[in-house]
């Protein structure tokens, strides 16, 4: 930022003290600063000395010789006004309030098993009561990965200035604890600068400020999206029924769809709004074969198709099975599931996709990804979700805890708030059909697509599961989903 190392550590160690003084139960018992020997140490000994000077009974503990001349400074105010520096450890299993302060960004050293042990033995014994500032010592701050054989976990993360790309990383969930953000007075001009290719998080407060689709009240059922499911397989059927339950949630004008046997039969019952189209053939293993049906009808009557969730893996038979028919397509072509996992084992693999007319949306989890592209390295999914949005010219929903959303251009979102909820069977077959009616709904309102909607309908799932209160089930969120969607189509 260019403000000087001084007026910046002043900054945080104020901010910091300001959050934790807003919480007295967490200081009632006083505190203990851990001070390492760079400026995250002395953006700790800022913070004792602000609590001290507000009456908190505080205390610092230095592990490491200190190397910086500033923190030096602070340490040696820190000690002529009083404050206590603790000979030796502290006791793990006391009430008081650990500010761990010891390495913060760029971290490299490795820390030793007796200090990871202390931190942990404190996180144990008083799960409240360890909070790091900016990054918990331990983690990378640029991939969230371990820098030791483990690191601490702490119950809360002081993030300074903006949040820092490791720590909303899935490698990083089990350290990071709550994660907060501290204002230190970043210029707004400084803000506006960012590139439009710096990733963003995103949390459920920003649901309103993305634009969401809204079809004129004029407009008939074919002109407010028009979606085609190709999903399910006689060993997957309740793959296509869930896809299917999360275009409907979209709002989304008309779904159609090329089902399996065993769910066409009894679809009028089920889905009675769903317009059968035909009967996917059966494989010898139960997979479907999807090839046959493409030219049975015009694809560019649907402003978006779905292909994947439960079709199975399918046979080498079908291995060259998307042609020129899903080429041709001007719509939002939206890959899912076994549609990634047979696209990865054909000829040209992820390359077809830079062959396509229109817009392609892809949603692997992990596995599916690596499978799809076996040459980039997953150790950071945010980079590896860049990288391959922009190889393949496609937009890329990496779905994991921190859902990566990147477009071909290089903009990227990161879901930055995480729910055990959404990690369930039958949920991303649900996020499937979603995205696919809101891809369709945005194209046929606004005849242009935008990847945010993507990031937004990915956000606006995540919500669903986090929120409904009815229950934690794929069809139970979906029909909350339903109503969610409904109040900001209005």
């Amino acid at each position: 930022m260019g403000m000087p190392v001084e007026a910046l550590m002043e900054k945080v160690g104020i901010g910091i003290s300001t959050w934790i003084l807003d919480r007295q139960g967490l200081i009632e018992n006083g505190a203990i600063v851990l001070v390492g020997p760079g400026h995250n140490g002395g953006d700790g000994l800022v913070v004792a000395r602000e609590l001290y000077m507000a009456g908190v009974d505080t205390s610092i503990w230095c592990p490491f010789p200190l190397k910086k001349e500033l923190t030096q400074k602070h340490f040696d105010y820190a000690i002529r006004i009083g404050i206590e520096n603790l000979e030796h450890k502290p006791d793990s299993k006391s009430d008081l309030l650990w500010i761990e302060a010891l390495f913060g960004l760029g971290q490299s050293r490795i820390i030793s098993d007796e200090i990871v042990h202390l931190l942990n033995t404190k996180k144990k014994s008083s799960p409240d009561k360890l909070i790091s500032i900016d990054v918990p010592a331990g983690i990378d701050s640029d991939n969230g990965n371990k820098v030791s054989n483990t690191s601490c976990k702490a119950s809360a993360t002081l993030s300074l200035g903006l949040f820092k790309t490791g720590l909303i990383q899935d490698s990083a969930i089990d350290f990071v604890g709550n994660l907060e953000r501290v204002d230190i007075g970043i210029p707004n001009n400084i803000l506006s600068d960012l590139p439009e290719t710096q990733p963003l998080r995103i949390s459920f407060s920003d649901l309103s400020t993305f634009v969401w689709p809204k079809p004129s009240k004029s407009k008939s059922k074919y002109q407010r999206g028009r979606v085609l499911l190709i999903a399910g397989s006689e060993k997957y059927r309740g793959a296509a029924s869930l896809a299917l339950n999360g275009a409907l949630a979209s709002g989304t004008g008309s779904v159609s769809a090329f089902l399996p046997k065993s769910v066409t039969s009894a679809l009028w019952s089920t889905h009675p709004e769903v317009l059968l189209l035909g009967d996917l053939n059966t494989f010898q293993d139960g997979s479907s074969d999807f090839s046959k049906v493409l030219n049975e009808v015009d694809l560019n009557r649907f402003d978006s198709i779905l292909l994947g969730p439960g079709l199975g893996i399918g046979i080498a038979e079908e291995k060259d099975c998307f042609g020129s028919d899903l080429l041709d397509f001007k719509g939002l072509l939206v890959l899912d599931a076994d549609a990634i996992n047979r696209l990865s084992i054909t000829s040209k693999g992820w390359e077809w996709l830079n062959d396509r007319k229109g817009p392609t949306w892809l949603t692997p989890h992990l596995e599916e990804f690596k499978r799809l592209f076996p040459l980039i390295d997953c150790s950071n999914p945010l980079k590896a979700g860049i990288e391959a949005a922009k190889i393949s010219s496609s937009s890329v929903l990496l779905k994991s805890a921190h859902s990566v959303i990147s477009d071909p251009e290089g903009k990227t979102w990161q879901i930055g708030q995480v729910n055990s909820s959404v990690a369930r069977t039958g949920l991303g077959d649900v996020l499937a059909g979603f995205v696919s009616g809101m891809g369709a709904s945005g194209l046929a309102s606004d005849k242009k697509l935008d990847t945010s909607l993507l990031a937004a309908s990915a956000l606006m799932h995540a919500y669903a599961g986090a929120f409904c209160i009815k229950g934690s089930t794929a069809s139970t969120i979906c029909t909350f989903l339903s109503e969610l969607i409904k109040k900001e189509s209005t």
